[in-house]
Formats: C-alpha cells, sequence, structure tokens
C-alpha cells in the first residue's frame, strides 16, 4: 500500500470500524491529502485513501446517531466501495472530512452563495456572501473572494429572525448563543438551504426558532450568555498586536480579562470584537523565536494569534484567570499542540482505552522516538491529569495504577542526559504534571517502589528522580522549560484532583520541602528573575508554590519546622517581594501579597518587624495608603487592587508604632478615631476573600475510623483547626486554585484502618492581627465631615493625594538616580500640613469654629480628655486680648463644660467670669459669659460661687432688659387695651434725672431724650443719674439699662427676652439645687439663700413686673420661678405687694398651667386684708377675691391646676363655674385700666417699681343674675333637665349656706350711698353728671395711697371709706333692687329640695333650721292676693321644700307640726284648691302646689302627733275628695291624693272622716277604668306617653286605698 508521504493528520478519532471480519478499533485520520487508518495500537497504518479517490462521506440515517457511510473508488472506473464506521463524535468527524469535499472524485458541491449584510461588530452594515455548504456556512469577502469565516453545522444552535431589521436573521452560535446577525432579501432560502444541508451531510437537526427577536433584544443579547456586566468588566486589560489573515499588518486591540471570559476590544471605540469563556481555552503557546509573540487555543479549534510587549505578564494573569474560572486543563507550552495527534475533540476527554494506550506508548514508543511518545501523551491526556484512575467503585485499578507507575519511570529514566531541545524538556515536565496531578501519581510520589531495572540506573526513588531532573532543567535557564517544571512541583505540593487525601498531601509537601538546597535553587530563580524583571510565568509558578508551603490554608498541611525554615528563607530577602508590588500583572501582585501576609503573620516578631520596616524603607506604605485611599472606581481591576492595597495597609501597621506615628503625621486624629471604632461599615464593599474547609476534610478523614478510640482524638482535631473555620478569611483575593471547584475525599468505608492515625494540621499563629477597623475608616474617609474634631473635604483629600503622589515621585527619582546604591525612603520626617485648613483656630485637637457650631446633644461627639481641652481653652481665653477671640473660647468653654461638667468637676474662676459679666461692656461678651455661667450651675459648688460674688443680683439687673424688647410677637387676646403695638410710637414717660457737675439735677427726661444726650455727647459714662426705684445716683455706666442702651458695643448673640429667658431658666436650676423642704419634708430655715436672695425687694419686683411683658415664655418661667422661691418662704404673705396678682392675671395667652400652679399656692396665704375683715369665706380671704367670680376662686381652690386652666381658657356654664373668654377680657381690661399708670414706665424705665393699690371688685355682666352660694351657681344647680345629679360635695354646708343666703336676701336693704356721696369721698365734684373712669381711679389712687394701713397706720377707717366709694361707682351699673329677689328665693328653696332629695342620709340626722322662715314664706304667699298672678310665685317651690323635708326625717315632721306648718298647709292647700276646675292643666301652679301638699300630709299621716293634728282639720279631707273630684283631668295629681288617701287610711278617726266624705266613690269609679289586655300585651308603656298606662296604676293606687279603707291590709311601718 501506497503511503502518501507528505499527508499530514488533520484530525483524528478513535472510531468503530464496521467490516464483514467484526468490528474493531481504528483511529480514523483527516489528513491533508487523504483519509487514513491507523491501528491504535501500533500506529501502523491500515489503510488510506486520497481525496481524489473518495467519492463521498456521510451519516447513515435520519437524524442523530453515531455510523457514518465512507464511499471510495479504487483507481479510475472501478467500482465503488463503501466502508462503515461509527463515533460518537460523528458530526465533527464529517465537518471535518468535508472540509477537503471539492477534492472528492465526486459530488464537488460548491454550495450557493448569497449576497448578504452583516452587522459588525463597530455597529456598522459591512457587505459579504454567504456559501451554504455542506459542513457549515462560510463568510466571504465579496473583493478578495477569500473565506473569512465559517460557522459549522456543529457549533450552530440555531437560526432566529429578526422582526424589525429587513431581511436580518442571526446565527445562534458557538455553544453560548452568540448571535451573529446577517441581513439578505434570500433569508428564508439560506435558513432553509443550510437546515437541510446539516440535516443530510453531518445529520444533526437545526431549527428556525419560533419566536422573532427585535434589533433591541439582539444588542443586548448580542453575547449570548456572557452578555452580563460580570462578563464583560475588565479585572486585568492589555495592549496586544493581533495577528491575522483577515488583515496584512497587526491589528492593535485590547485584550480584556474578565472574571469569566477573554474579550477583545477595540482601542479607539472600546467595542468589543470577539469574546470567549474561559472555559474554551485549551492552551497558551509561547513563540520560541519571537518573545512577543503567543497564541491562544481554543476546545473548538479556533487558534488566536498576538503579541505584546509584556506577553509573561499577560500569560501569568490569564493563566490565573482561566484557572480561577474553573478550568483545569489549560497550561502554557513552547510547541502548539498538533491537532491530528488527538484521538478525539479538544473539548472532551479521551476514552479510557485511548488514554490506556498512551501509558503505554511512554513505557514503550511504538515508532521508538520517546519524544514523539512524549508529545502524544501531552495532546491525549488532560493537564489536570489521567481523568480514567480510578474506576466506578473507588478503588484504583491495579492495572491503571501500573501502567501511571510505569509512564512515571519511563519519563524520569530519561534523566542521565536530558533532551537538547527545550520544548521537548518541557514536554517531559508537563507530562510528568499530568500523571502527578491524578490521584495514583499523587500517591506515587512517596509510594513508588525503588526501580530495580538495573541497566546502570541507579536506583532511586521517584523523588529523588524527580528532583535530580528538576535541578538539572532549573539550570538551562529556559523560562519555559522553569515555568513547567515549578508548575509541576505546585500539583505535588496541593492536590489538584478530586477526593484528595490531607494525609498524602503533607507527606507529599515534607518529602519536597525536606531539602534546603532544592528550596535555595527555587528561591535563586525567583529573586533573580524578580531582580531583572523577566519571567512573569516563572515568578508566577514559584508564588503559588510558596502559596501553598506558606499561606494559609494551605500551610496547615505544611511541617511545622519547614514552614518556618522556609518562611525565613523568604523573608531574608524581602525587597525581593516588595519589587512585585509594582509588576504589571495582578495575579503576581496576588501572589506577593498573599506571602507577605503569611510572613507578617506567622513569621516571628523580628521577621515580622522587619517586613514592616522594609514596607516603610521601599515607600511601599505610602503607595499603598495613596491606593487605598484614592482608587475611586467601578472597574473591578482597580478595586480589586484597591483591597490588596488596603490589606496591606493593615499588616503593615498592625502592631507597629512606627508606622501608626507615621500615619498620625498624615491623617487628622479624627479620621484615624474610627479605626478604635466599633461601629460597623454602612454599606460593605465586595470583598474578594476566601475559605478553604480544612475542618471538614480533616473530619472526614476522621470519620472514615468509626471507632470509638478514635471518637475524642477526632474531636480534639477538629478543635484544632476550627479556630481558622471561625475567623473570617481575610485573603485579599481566592488563590486559583480555590475557585476550581476540587473536591475533598468523600467517606471511604470499605477502607477501615484502625491503624491510621487522625490528620494533625499544622496550627495557625497569627502573632500579628489587623485588631483595627479599618473598614469603617476608608468608608468614612470618602465622605466629607465638618465636627469639632475633623474637617475632612475634598480639598483636605487632595492636599492628602498630592502629598503622597509628589513624596513617592521624589522617591522614585532619588531612587533611579542612586541605583547603585540601596536607596531608604525617609519617613521619619514626612508629615501633611493641610494648608487649606490654616485658617482654622485649632486648640489641642480640637476646630473651636466647628466646636461651636456643634449640636450640644449630639451623643456622638464626645469629647476626648476633657480635662487638660477644657484647660487649654481656658488659657487661651485668658491670654487673648481680642474680644471675638475671647468669645469664641467662652463660647467652646461652655460647649465643653456643658458636655463634661461631671468629668470636669468644679471651676475654681467662677467668682471672676462673675465679675467680668458686671464689667463688661459688650454685648456679643456679655451674653458668651451668660451663657458660660449658664453651664456652669450645672455644678452645685459653682452655684455657691455665683451667689457669694453678688451674681443672682447682676443676673436680675439683666432681666429688666426684657421690657425694651418691642418686635416680639402678641398673644391674640391682647388688646390695645393692654399695650399699644410696637408701630405706634407714643412719647415715653419721662424719668430720668442726671447731672454732669457735683449737686446739679436736670430732669426729668424721657429715655429717648437721654439717648439725645448721649448721641450728642451731653452725657458720658460717668455722668451720674437717677430713676425712681434706684437706691441713689450713679454714673451712668453702672445703671445696666443705660450702660447696654447707650455705652455698649458689638452685637448680642440673643434679644432681650431669650436673655430673659436664659437668667429665669439659671435661676430655676440654682433653686432646685436647694429645696425648702428636707426629706422628712420638714421645713429648712433660715431659707436657702438664693431664695432669700431673690426674695429680696432688690430682685423679687423686677421678676414680678416681667410679667408685664406678656412674653408666653417668660411668664411662664415666672410663674416657675416664683413656685419654686415662694415654697415655705416667710416674705409670702407680702408677695401681693408687688403687684403680681393684678400682673399675672393680665396674662392673655394660653400657657396658663404654671400660672394656675403659682395662684393655687399663694392665691390665701396674702396678707392683703386684716384677719378679722377676712372672715372664713374662701372669696374673702383670697386676694384674687376682687378680680376673679367667686365660683373660679373656689374652683381655684377646690381642684387642681391643670382641672383651673382648663376652665380657665375654655367656655363654661355650669353650676360650678360660668366663665367665657370674654369674662377673661373683662378682666383683663379692668385690670389693665387699674394699672394703666404704671406699665407704659417700665418702657423708659426698667426698673421702675409698682405701688400696689387695691383694685375694686370686677363686676361680670354674665353673672347678674346668677346667685353663687357655697361652691355653686344655684340658678344652673336647679335646672335638673341640664344638669341631673349634678355631684355635690357637701350636702350639709350647702345647706348652711343655702339658709345663710336665704336670710341674706329677706334682709336686703336698699344701698345706703348716693352717687353724689361716693364722689364727695373721693373730692370729685359733684351735680356735673358722671365723671371718666380714668379721673376717678386717679383721685382713687391719690387717696389709698394716702390712707394705705401700711404707711398711714391711723387711715384705715378713711381708706375703707374710699375703697367703698369707689366700689360703688364701679359697680352703679349693677342691677340694684330695693329689697329681697324673689328669683333668688326660688333658687334658694328648689336647691334645697334637690339636697334633701338626693342627700337624704347624710341630712336625716339635722333638723331643718327654715321652718320658720318657710312657714312665713308660705303665709305670705297664701294671703298674698296677687297669688295667682305673680311672675315668681314661691308657693310651689317653698310646698315642695315642705315635703323634701318632711320625707327627709321623723325630726322634721315633729319640727313642722311644732311651728304650725299643717294648718299653713291647709291654708295654702285650700286657697289652692278652691281655684281648680275641669280645665286645670297639670302644670298650673295650683295644681302642683296641691301636689306638693298631698305629698307632704301622706308622709306627715305617719306620724301619730301628726295624724292627730290632721284629725282635728276636716278640710283636709274635704280639699282631697276636691281633688279626686277634678282627678280626670289631673290623674297625676289624683294619684297623689289616692296614696295621701291610704295614708290617712291607717286611722279610725280619719277612716270614718274619708267615709263621710264620700270619698268611696271617687275611689271605685277609677277601678272601672282598668284595662287589663294592657298588662298582658307584652309592649312597653310609660305614664308620660300612655294614657291608659295612667288610668290602671290610678286604679291599682284606688284598690290599695279602698283595702285600707275597709281595714284589709296594714300600711308597711313607715320610720
Amino acid at each position: 500500500m501506497n503511503v502518501i508521504k507528505e499527508n499530514k493528520d488533520m484530525a483524528c478519532f478513535y472510531t468503530t470500524k464496521h467490516s464483514w471480519r467484526g468490528k474493531y478499533k481504528r483511529v480514523f485520520s483527516v489528513g491533508t491529502h487523504g483519509i487514513t487508518t491507523y491501528n491504535p495500537a501500533t500506529l501502523e497504518v491500515t489503510n488510506q485513501w486520497p481525496y481524489g479517490d473518495i467519492c463521498g462521506i456521510g451519516p447513515v440515517g435520519k437524524g442523530q446517531g453515531t455510523e457514518f457511510n465512507l464511499t471510495f473508488r479504487k483507481g479510475s472506473g472501478k467500482k465503488s466501495e463503501t466502508l462503515k464506521f461509527s463515533t460518537e463524535h460523528r458530526t465533527e468527524l464529517l465537518t471535518e472530512a468535508l472540509r477537503f469535499r471539492t477534492e472528492f472524485s465526486e459530488g464537488k458541491i460548491t454550495g450557493r452563495r448569497y449576497n448578504c449584510y452583516k452587522h459588525h461588530w463597530s455597529d456598522t452594515r459591512k457587505a459579504v456572501s454567504l456559501e451554504v455548504t455542506p459542513g457549515g456556512i462560510d463568510q466571504i469577502d465579496p473583493q478578495t473572494n477569500r473565506v473569512l469565516c465559517s460557522y459549522d453545522y456543529r457549533n450552530v444552535e440555531g437560526f432566529v429572525e429578526l422582526s424589525d431589521y429587513q431581511g436580518g436573521f442571526c446565527i445562534v452560535y458557538g455553544g453560548f448563543s452568540r448571535l451573529h446577525l446577517f441581513a439578505s432579501e434570500q433569508r428564508d432560502d439560506i435558513i432553509r438551504c443550510a437546515i437541510e444541508h446539516a440535516g443530510n451531510f453531518i445529520g444533526m437537526t437545526l431549527r428556525l426558532r419560533k419566536e422573532a427577536l427585535t434589533f433591541e433584544d439582539f444588542v443586548t443579547d448580542r453575547l449570548g450568555k456572557y452578555s452580563s456586566d460580570e462578563s464583560i468588566t475588565s479585572l486585568a486589560e492589555f495592549v496586544v498586536q493581533k495577528i491575522t489573515p483577515r488583515h496584512r499588518e497587526p491589528v492593535k486591540r485590547i485584550l480584556a480579562l474578565t472574571e469569566t471570559c477573554l474579550v477583545e476590544r477595540d482601542p479607539a471605540s472600546y467595542n468589543i470584537v470577539t469574546i470567549k469563556p474561559f472555559g474554551e481555552v485549551f492552551a497558551l503557546i509561547c513563540d520560541v523565536d519571537n518573545p512577543q509573540v503567543f497564541t491562544v487555543e481554543f476546545i473548538r479549534g479556533q487558534i488566536r494569534k498576538f503579541s505584546s510587549t509584556e506577553r509573561d505578564s499577560l500569560l501569568a494573569s490569564l493563566l490565573d484567570g482561566v484557572r480561577a474560572s474553573g478550568n483545569r486543563d489549560v497550561c502554557v507550552k513552547m510547541a502548539p499542540t498538533q491537532r491530528g495527534q488527538r484521538w478525539g475533540l479538544l473539548s472532551m476527554p479521551v476514552d479510557e482505552e485511548v488514554e490506556s494506550l498512551h501509558l503505554k506508548f511512554l513505557a514503550a514508543p511504538p515508532n521508538g522516538i520517546f519524544a514523539d511518545a512524549v508529545y502524544r501523551f501531552n495532546a491525549n491526556i488532560s493537564y489536570s491529569g489521567v481523568l480514567h484512575a480510578v474506576t466506578q467503585d473507588g478503588l484504583f485499578s491495579e492495572n491503571k495504577e501500573k501502567l501511571i507507575s510505569n509512564a512515571i519511570l519511563a519519563l524520569l529514566s530519561q534523566e542521565m542526559e536530558l533532551p537538547t531541545v527545550n520544548a521537548e524538556l518541557e514536554s517531559q515536565f508537563q507530562a510528568i504534571r499530568r500523571l502527578v496531578a491524578s490521584k495514583a501519581g499523587f500517591q506515587a510520589f512517596t509510594q513508588l517502589p525503588k526501580s530495580g531495572q538495573g541497566s546502570g540506573v541507579t536506583d532511586a526513588t521517584f523523588r529523588e528522580k524527580l528532583g535530580v531532573k528538576t535541578v538539572k532543567a532549573l539550570k538551562r535557564n529556559n523560562n519555559g522549560v522553569t515555568h513547567a517544571a515549578v508548575d509541576m512541583l505546585c500539583a505535588l505540593m496541593c492536590p489538584m484532583h478530586d477526593d484528595y487525601d490531607l494525609r498524602q498531601e503533607q507527606l507529599n509537601k515534607a518529602s519536597l520541602l525536606s531539602s534546603k538546597k532544592f528550596l535555595e535553587n527555587l528561591l535563586e530563580k525567583f529573586i533573580t528573575n524578580v531582580d531583572h524583571g523577566t519571567g512573569a510565568l516563572v515568578i508566577s509558578s514559584l508564588l503559588d508554590f510558596l502559596t501553598f508551603a506558606l499561606c494559609a490554608p494551605y500551610s496547615e498541611t505544611t511541617e511545622g519546622q519547614q514552614f518556618d525554615m522556609l518562611l525565613e528563607m523568604v523573608a531574608s530577602d524581602g525587597r525581593t517581594l516588595f519589587k512585585l508590588f509594582q509588576h504589571p500583572s495582578m495575579a503576581i501582585v496576588k501572589g506577593a501579597g498573599l506571602v507577605m501576609k503569611a510572613i507578617i503573620e506567622e513569621g516571628d516578631k523580628e521577621i515580622a518587624s522587619k517586613m514592616q520596616d522594609l514596607a516603610l524603607s521601599e515607600g511601599a506604605l505610602p503607595r499603598h495608603l495613596h491606593n487605598s485611599l484614592f482608587t475611586i472606581s467601578a472597574d473591578q481591576r482597580m478595586l480589586t487592587n484597591r483591597q490588596l492595597s488596603r490589606h496591606l495597609v493593615g499588616l503593615w501597621t498592625a502592631e507597629n508604632p512606627v508606622a501608626m506615628n507615621l500615619l498620625k503625621r498624615i491623617l487628622p486624629t479624627g479620621l484615624l478615631a474610627y479605626l478604635d471604632s466599633p461601629d460597623p461599615v454602612p454599606e460593605k464593599d465586595m470583598d474578594r476573600m476566601h475559605i478553604r474547609d480544612n475542618l471538614k476534610i480533616a473530619t472526614d478523614q476522621l470519620n472514615r475510623n468509626k471507632v470509638p478510640d478514635w471518637q475524642r482524638l477526632a474531636g480534639k482535631a477538629a478543635k484544632e483547626v476550627e479556630k481558622f473555620a471561625k475567623e473570617k478569611a481575610d485573603i485579599v483575593f481566592m488563590h486559583w486554585r480555590d475557585k476550581m471547584g476540587i473536591a475533598q475525599k468523600e467517606q471511604d468505608r470499605n477502607n477501615l484502618n484502625p491503624n491510621q492515625k487522625p490528620v494533625i494540621l499544622r496550627k495557625r499563629r497569627q502573632r500579628i492581627k489587623i485588631e483595627v477597623n479599618w473598614e469603617l475608616f476608608y468608608y468614612r474617609f470618602q465622605h466629607d465631615h465638618a465636627r469639632s474634631n475633623l474637617i475632612w473635604n475634598l480639598r483636605t483629600r487632595e492636599e492628602l493625594r498630592d502629598a503622597l503622589e509628589g513624596e513617592m515621585r521624589s522617591f522614585s527619582v532619588d531612587r533611579e538616580l542612586g541605583s547603585a546604591t540601596v536607596i531608604s525612603w525617609n519617613h521619619q520626617e514626612f508629615e501633611v500640613k493641610y494648608e487649606c485648613l490654616s485658617d482654622e483656630i485649632k486648640i489641642g485637637d480640637y476646630y473651636l469654629r466647628l466646636l461651636l457650631e456643634e449640636d450640644e446633644n449630639d451623643e456622638s461627639n464626645a469629647i476626648k480628655r476633657s480635662y487638660e481641652f477644657f484647660n487649654e481653652l481656658y488659657h487661651r481665653f485668658l491670654l487673648t486680648p481680642k474680644v471675638s477671640m475671647k468669645c469664641l473660647c467662652l463660647q467652646a468653654l461652655a460647649i465643653v463644660y456643658g458636655k463634661c461638667f461631671e468629668e470636669i468637676g468644679p471651676f475654681t474662676d467662677t467668682k471672676y467670669i462673675v465679675g467680668m459679666l458686671d464689667r463688661c461692656t459688650d454685648k456679643l461678651e456679655r451674653d458668651r459669659i451668660i451663657i458660660f455661667l449658664n453651664k456652669l450651675i450645672l455644678n452645685k459648688k459653682n452655684v455657691k460661687e455665683v451667689m457669694d460674688s453678688n451674681g443672682v443680683r447682676i443676673l436680675v439687673d439683666l432681666l429688666t432688659m426684657a421690657h425694651l424688647h418691642t418686635s416680639r410677637a402678641t398673644v391674640p387676646l391682647q388688646s390695645n387695651v393692654l399695650e399699644a403695638s410696637p408701630d405706634m410710637k407714643r412719647e415715653s414717660e419721662k424719668e430720668w434725672y442726671f447731672g454732669n457737675a457735683d449737686k446739679e439735677r436736670r430732669g426729668p427726661f424721657s429715655f429717648e431724650e437721654m439717648q439725645e444726650f448721649w448721641s450728642t455727647g451731653v452725657l458720658t459714662a460717668k455722668t451720674r443719674c437717677w430713676a425712681q426705684g434706684m437706691d441713689g445716683w450713679r454714673p451712668l455706666q453702672a445703671i445696666p439699662q443705660l450702660k447696654w442702651c447707650l455705652l455698649a458695643t458689638g452685637q448680642a448673640v440673643m434679644n432681650e427676652s431669650d436673655l430673659a429667658t436664659l437668667i429665669l431658666n439659671m435661676l430655676i436650676t440654682m433653686c432646685s439645687y436647694y429645696p425648702s423642704r428636707d426629706q422628712d419634708n420638714a421645713i429648712i430655715r433660715p431659707l436657702p439663700k438664693i431664695k432669700r436672695m431673690i426674695s429680696d425687694n432688690a430682685c423679687l419686683p423686677h421678676i414680678v413686673q416681667l410679667l408685664l411683658t406678656f412674653d408666653p415664655i417668660l411668664v411662664e418661667k415666672v410663674a416657675n420661678v416664683l413656685y419654686l422661691v415662694m415654697q415655705d418662704n416667710p416674705n409670702l404673705q407680702r408677695l401681693y405687694l408687688t403687684g403680681i396678682f393684678f400682673f399675672i392675671m393680665m396674662y392673655t395667652g394660653s400657657n396658663v398651667l404654671p400660672v394656675a400652679r403659682f395662684l393655687k399656692y399663694t392665691h390665701l396665704k396674702q396678707a392683703f386684708k386684716s384677719e378679722e375683715s377676712k372672715g372664713t369665706d374662701i372669696v374673702q380671704r383670697s386676694v384674687l377675691g376682687p378680680v376673679l367670680p367667686e365660683a373660679m376662686v373656689c374652683y381655684l381652690e377646690n381642684y387642681e391646676a391643670e382641672r383651673f386652666s382648663e376652665i380657665f381658657l375654655g367656655e363654661f356654664d355650669t353650676p360650678e363655674a360660668i366663665w367665657s373668654s370674654e369674662m377673661r377680657r373683662l378682666m383683663i381690661e379692668k385690670i389693665a385700666a387699674h394699672i394703666a399708670d404704671f406699665s407704659p414706665r417700665l418702657q423708659s424705665n426698667t426698673r421702675a417699681l409698682y405701688q400696689y393699690c387695691p383694685i375694686p371688685v370686677v363686676n361680670f355682666p354674665q353673672l347678674d343674675n346668677e346667685l353663687f352660694c357655697n361652691i355653686y351657681y344655684l340658678r344652673h344647680l336647679c335646672d335638673t333637665i341640664r344638669f341631673p345629679n349634678w355631684p355635690i360635695r357637701d350636702a350639709v354646708k350647702l345647706l348652711k349656706d343655702t339658709l345663710e343666703a336665704w336670710k341674706r336676701e329677706v334682709e336686703k336693704k336698699p344701698p345706703c350711698m348716693s352717687v353724689d356721696d361716693a364722689f364727695e369721698v373721693l373730692n370729685l365734684p359733684k351735680g356735673q353728671g358722671p365723671h371718666e373712669e380714668s379721673k376717678i381711679r386717679k383721685a382713687y389712687f391719690r387717696l389709698a395711697q394716702k390712707y394705705h394701713p401700711d404707711k398711714n397706720p391711723e387711715g384705715r377707717d378713711m381708706f375703707e371709706k374710699v375703697n367703698k366709694a369707689y366700689e360703688f361707682l364701679c359697680t352703679k351699673s349693677a342691677r340694684i333692687l330695693d329689697g329681697p329677689d324673689p328669683e333668688n328665693i326660688i333658687l334658694i328653696l328648689k336647691a334645697q329640695s334637690i339636697l334633701f332629695n338626693r342627700h337624704k342620709q347624710e341630712l336625716e340626722p339635722y333638723k331643718y333650721a327654715g321652718y320658720p322662715m318657710l312657714i312665713k314664706t308660705i303665709t305670705m304667699e297664701t294671703e298674698d292676693e296677687q297669688l295667682f298672678s305673680k311672675t315668681s310665685p314661691l308657693l310651689p317651690a317653698a310646698a315642695e321644700l315642705a315635703f323634701h323635708t318632711v320625707n327627709c326625717s321623723a325630726l322634721n315632721a315633729e319640727e313642722l307640726r311644732r311651728d304650725s306648718g299643717i294648718e299653713v298647709l291647709l291654708e295654702a292647700l285650700s286657697r289652692c284648691v278652691a281655684v281648680l276646675t275641669a280645665s286645670s292643666k297639670h302644670d298650673d301652679m295650683a295644681v302642683l302646689v296641691c301636689g306638693h301638699i298631698c305629698k307632704c300630709y301622706s308622709v306627715a299621716a305617719q306620724f301619730e302627733e301628726c295624724r292627730e293634728k290632721i284629725v282635728e282639720m276636716p278640710n283636709i279631707i274635704r280639699d282631697l275628695c276636691h281633688i279626686l273630684f277634678y282627678g280626670k283631668g289631673l290623674p297625676k295629681t289624683a294619684a297623689l291624693a289616692v296614696q295621701c288617701v291610704s295614708s290617712f287610711a291607717v286611722d279610725y278617726f280619719l277612716q270614718t272622716h274619708l267615709y263621710h266624705a264620700g270619698v268611696l266613690w271617687h275611689l271605685l269609679v277609677r277601678l272601672f277604668n282598668y284595662d287589663y289586655t294592657l298588662e298582658e300585651c307584652g309592649v312597653q308603656t310609660s305614664q308620660d306617653s300612655n294614657q291608659q298606662e295612667v288610668a290602671n296604676s290610678l286604679a291599682k293606687l284606688s284598690m290599695v286605698a279602698l283595702s285600707r279603707l275597709g281595714g284589709y291590709t296594714q300600711p308597711p311601718p313607715h320610720h
């Protein structure tokens, strides 16, 4: 058979040939010139057909399957033959074969071409031709006719049309639904043709998707399942030149590495050109000849060639990314993969048989060429290891284990002389890597027995041979070889297979790390490459090696001594590691970071400190600090960098005072304070951290030995590693191995070996831990702060950035200039000044301006070391001559003392501060001192100092300034009677006198005139002045009002009202320290000093007169201060002299609760009258008696202050209170008129003093017709409809008071004084008609002050005369009667009836004392001829009262009889019965009286003496019969008469009288009106609305009366 010499295998498949001899395996190769089949065991050619002989190749049967036919012709004209084969990879095999279809002898299908537009990655439309061929769709350049690319059917997922793009359709391609958009008028033909070809030639079914896409969908999903942001966001980017047959010259591209993909972008537009998932990368090829060129091979056969100046760094990053994505099969090599050597697809592992065959080829190369056998082995076996090394039951197949061992020995037996070609040597290491990455190979490293094969080969273990081979290989100094060797060592250090065993890992590691010389060799390679800036792949693989040895969690399987030795070796040349932090490959920087972390955390103190020192001297700390602070980007690469920098900064500064001091010079203390904060970060940065759960692995291995003896040990071992598992992993990035998803060993129950000890892991030492809260620090760093201890903003950040960048720049320059020697950074002197804050006043750690602006209640701004800071502030305050600076310091002192007074304690200079307040003439300074004093009094000791230095008097002097505040809001109720509004300017009172020369006296002048004199220079600071209220002449500068209004400078912080409010608050605070009673509630004497000082005449009137500002807050505060001060105060009874009760009652606001509290405590304790003249009446004893209605005074005394306030502010019309806003207004107007002469003076002289004068009683028109008795208005109390059952507090007292009132009313006389008499007393001219009220008031004031008993003990009588005259004139409009008022007497009678009715039990023990007056009243009324025509007849009320009194008590019945009451009542009854007629109404006066008297007699008849009296008066029975006679029209009155008959029937004589009077007939008639059906109907009925119900009731009563008359029933005993 002629073998075609120049034929080269392009794609091989492991197939089954179906022949007449049976089925057997063949390697089916598609070559450059023909199709070949090989014997798999020997690689001999068994058949070969040049393409010219082939007629066709195609699938057997429709649809999916494994069989295909090859049809060929031997020689021309001969009959064609067909052979059948089968393979799993039919579609791929047919696709590869059909690429050569144009050379077949028959069926040279060229396919049909279509003109289309391709939607290009640049978002433009490009004209292309599409040719539908048997194997796929070719895209052809119409100009050059070159095939640009092919869309093989095997990789096409289907077609989809675009609904809004003319002729548009997408080829869904590549296994991840990548969309390629074309537009053609023959769209339907193209798709139909492609689907047919794919079915016929490749044997696969393609479909057109039912649902069309829109163009927007295409744009969104163009990259298929890798369209998401994660897949296209770069983690690293490199600029490359792409070498491609499409372009004559290399094209510039950005090669971007994302989390999952390799993305090619156009540098100009940043558009994505291509995207390939990392999982599809097969191998990375480094060009041997050109150090810049590399190729990426993909599993679907594509090859991309690039060149880059930083090729190795790029490849190191790419390798790291691909492995991290979970792709275990990728490797870097020198020689491209020979596709023809692989028996199957790149995308799937080869069959187990193929694997076994290639293992055998290593031991016995079929063509005798060992290098070829190695290349073939590498082409077929996955880099992740021999896959089929474990059978299904989890045990090694003995055969396969032997094959692997032999293969290893074969590879190591070559060690005598290494191959000269580097690519071959590299391929051998990669073959070993493939073997040890499998479980059998990993175990063979320490278990492979000595080889006893002789032939000059020294007996040595796998380990020794490998060591020798590796050391020799390293001497080659070839980066490719070195990388392959170290990558192989890494697979021995840390298992790369699933189901791995920690014990084996420990053994292998111990074996590899046992030779110090070997490790020195490796480290020397590392250092050399780093120093020369070369060999990124070598550095990367060596960092992997170090990571597996030194970095947690892998280092837990490293033996302790070896760990320490290697750690020390690496640390001894620490500068090398620091150089790597500048490396362009992130993978390398990351590896260096992991190793650095291990050295600092686990090295001994010396090593760790050395690294920390190096971080400073190498200038690494500022550089990484800069990255940590100023990397703000959405770019994942930058954030990744930042995470690493932050971690390193944390490590280098942990427990390192030198580094922390550097930070303190660079950053403000307020920012560094966050490092010690326990607070969490509000939004946590995404952390790229990792954990390998050694705990689980170790416990799994322990659980394998489920023997009770080991359970204790198992627990112990689990605890050994538990510490780590619980800790948060703080390695900055995951190492790629952790992302591969390599699973640890499952429990192996078939291998219970009780002698196997549990795995003991090396304990991690974390000698240095990052304890501080860097996360919060970085979070807060990015925010702006304006706090007392931290000003941080864009300007300060920029200044810090500039300082760090400048320092790093100059250090780099110094290094370059001095490259011959080692240059160290001068970190001792580096600091950042922050020029932008130079204008801020800073004391200690605090900025004054911001300290003053802060919210004092904000807990978060606690002041550190407050005592020192307070003293520093006070020191600055004393030193500064400037008022403005003094004020700032005072303000700060107030804030600090307010927050920290407990820590600071008493302030020794309080007296000095009070003295300053007295002396100062600047309003700003004054206010700041007062605010500071307000804080100082938080400490009780300071309060004493304030009192001892006359501070209270000074503060009260300032209080009076509130009268000058004219712009305050007015309360709604205020009227023009009270005060003029500020805009109605009026000349103020002339109060002031002054003199410049000795004894000179000029005046009086108004305050405005004084202001003019000052402005013209007439007045100076030394001018002596006087006004009423002062205790003598004083220089102007010593008089508060003149000093602060004329002399003072500066701008006040507070207006006069706010100032007064603050001072009143201070007085309240000071009083609260000194209560008036001790803990046993005993009164303290002498009165506490603060209260004595405030009660003093120098202070008290001025505080009281603040009420005349009518400022709601001031009124409330004054009420509170006085309430506190007056508790148990001996001066309390003279308080009224200040006028407080006038001023406070004039207040118009609604916040009256403090006022009510004060009034309740004080109103009865005032000595405004002699005790005799006061009497016992509350109203007489209350100082408020003249201004408030009696009911309100009683209310104040009887109820809580809250209740009184509610009434005072509301509209009430009840038995206990009649009050309204109208009445309040009237009261205020009367008081305002009374003090009208005084209040305006305060505007001129704030210290003017009020001269007390009593006020006449205020008469309220609303109360003209009211009779107030006890605490009730009787008209309302008797109104039982509006106020049924109104509660009565003390019935007996009310009864007494009504009797008293009745007496007064009966004895009422007309007034004894005339208007003229009153004018005469007041010295006013008579006979000129009425005088103006103001004139009367002035005359009264004049005389009242003259004869006031306090000033003129002889004038009491005259004083009372004057008072009476004034009161008479003020109340002359009131209703004046010439005698008793019948309306009032009716109310008095009704009230008594209510009392006896509702309070029987309370009143029963008492005799009623009012019978004489009651009987007199009834007699007078009965005898009155006008009885039935009166507007206010008393008789009904009197008769009713008579009934209620008798009904209440037996004593009263007896009393009534004695006082001839029964006779008098009979006269009244006869008088009223006489006027009854058939048309009388039930509410007629006569009817009412009859009813009441009947009831009265009913009760009286129960008492024997009374009955005897009744027997003597037969007219009573006559009148009863008379009432019964008219009973038809007056059923209710008749019922009362019937009851009366019942009561009389108990007495024999009365019975007889009743018979004789014919009462039976009146009663019997009633019985016939009874309707029994009403009782039985079940309907609710009432006597008020149902006449029959009344008739029935009357019939029943009549029945009872009849039975009594007949003597059939006894009356119930009464009393």
